[in-house]
């Protein structure tokens, strides 16, 4: 009998693969029968700063060879990084909404300067684990969407990290407790308000003066992603690097609405598809690049990299977690409500709020 039933289970998953197997079959013929039946699109991209390893390896790959495999070549783009077009950063939503840019990516840490719901889903401490910052960013995403097509007449296709933001420090940093007294370098206002509320003193300062500040030791610490910190060669005079994320350095993927609107619609719901899958892509490449930032600052086997650092990893304790969430909901939240209005804050509570469970309340 047993060996009647292992026949029978065997048969039924012989079956099933052939069945598998013709559906993905049938499935892959179907889908180059349908691309091949899409009017022929060239698109005009602008992607993120073009030194960046996620335009490198990921943006610029989706735009010049995936998407085109993808629809039998009648879908093809043209993608520049910003920088490369001479454009700094703040102009870019403002381009967007006069159909200079048709396609682009906007780091929200230029216009969240002047227009602080761009903040909300990236405000310092909120998201400790990327687990928390994906659902911080989808909570909030009906709203930018929202504030994009009203303001600047341009519809949102995703949101996706550069990568987590951490501390770089010249000192053995243990806890949070250490900083008190510490010159810190932020790259945000919210995560100068977070390390203030530790007691730090904060200064903002490009990434290319950090080294030297380091040497001369007039900063005690530095913010920014692992790999950044490690290819501007931190380790050399950095010596602890603490594991808690304090920020995403949250970017927005968006189309001018008249752009959009003049695709054709197959063109529009076969590039919705294909948009998801670049911007999730990009948050698993966010967390594999922070792996790698860490192993090569700390000298891990892990790094493919050379040279290696030989920096200590710190990882935050429970004790500083809760701190941080503490901080974040009394401190940060607060003083960011001050500055954005009564609707973006009921916004707020209405979406991130409900997901963390934390309430902001305007002063």
């Amino acid at each position: 009998m047993a060996k009647r039933g292992l026949s029978r289970w065997l048969a039924s998953a012989v079956r099933n693969c052939l069945a598998w197997a013709l559906a993905v079959s049938y499935g892959a013929t179907l889908s180059l029968s349908v691309a091949q039946e899409l009017p022929v699109t060239e698109l005009k991209v602008l992607g993120g700063l073009s030194t960046r390893s996620t335009y490198k390896q990921i943006e610029q790959p989706f735009w010049l060879k995936t998407l085109p495999e993808h629809t039998a070549g009648q879908i093809t783009a043209q993608i520049k990084g910003f920088d490369e077009m001479g454009l700094k950063g703040t102009e870019l939503l403002k381009l967007m909404k006069q159909g200079v840019i048709e396609f682009g990516v906007v780091p929200l840490i230029y216009p969240s300067g002047d227009t602080p719901v761009y903040e909300a889903v990236d405000l310092a401490g909120l998201a400790t684990d990327a687990k928390s910052a994906r659902m911080i960013s989808a909570s909030f995403r009906s709203v930018l969407a929202r504030h994009l097509s009203v303001t600047y007449q341009s519809k949102l296709l995703g949101i996706s990290p550069f990568a987590p933001q951490v501390l770089f420090c010249n000192f053995a940093l243990r806890a949070l407790t250490d900083l008190k007294d510490k010159r810190v370098r932020t790259i945000t206002r919210s995560q100068g308000e977070l390390l203030e509320a530790l007691g730090a003193k904060t200064v903002s300062m490009p990434i290319a003066e950090v080294l030297p500040a380091f040497q001369n030791k007039t900063i005690a610490c530095a913010v920014a992603s692992s790999m950044a910190g490690y290819t501007a060669k931190w380790y050399t005079s950095a010596t602890h690097l603490y594991a808690l994320p304090l920020g995403w350095n949250q970017e927005i993927h968006a189309v001018n609405q008249k752009v959009w609107d003049q695709l054709n619609p197959e063109v529009r719901a076969l590039l919705e598809i294909n948009l998801s899958k670049l911007t999730e892509s990009l948050w698993l490449f966010a967390e594999t690049e922070n792996q790698k930032g860490y192993d090569c600052s700390t000298g891990a086997k892990a790094c493919p990299m050379a040279p290696k650092g030989k920096m200590v990893l710190v990882k935050p304790s429970q004790a500083d977690l809760a701190t941080v969430r503490r901080l974040a909901t009394q401190n940060v939240v607060s003083k960011w409500a001050g500055r954005c209005s009564g609707q973006c804050v009921n916004d707020f509570n209405q979406t991130i709020g409900k997901t963390l469970k934390i309430t902001a309340k305007k002063s």
